[in-house]
């Protein structure tokens, strides 16, 4: 699964991943929308499976989705619904106190993950 989010780090994260991508049975590209557009995000989803496609990486399904609640418990529900066994993401590129006071997905994901994670800073 790749927890996308148009960042430096998530498309580091993406081209750092692709080896294992290229071996998936399957890969689930998810974006949890957060103060942006639906439109603007569902083409960027859009623009990352391509981008898998040309590296011979097929995207099976692309899931856009509004943060219901804290971003890092939609993509590990995910996680489980879809049985997914790898999440790639981008590590959060700010200072330890900067996550300490606003919190953060990728501590969240290193905490609480029940599958591996590849994160790329």
């Amino acid at each position: 699964m790749i927890a996308w989010k148009d960042t430096r780090e998530c498309r580091r994260a993406v081209r750092d991943a692709l080896p294992f991508l290229q071996q998936a049975k399957e890969v689930l590209l998810v974006g949890i929308g957060e103060g942006e557009s639906e439109s603007h995000a569902k083409r960027t989803l859009s623009d990352v499976a391509a981008y898998l496609l040309r590296h011979r990486v097929a995207a099976a399904q692309e899931v856009w989705q509004q943060a219901r609640g804290p971003v890092a418990a939609e993509l590990l529900r995910h996680v489980q619904d879809e049985k997914a066994d790898l999440i790639v993401a981008g590590g959060y590129g700010h200072s330890r106190l900067g996550e300490w006071i606003f919190g953060g997905v990728t501590h969240e994901l290193l905490a609480s993950s029940p599958v591996c994670c590849m994160l790329s800073h």
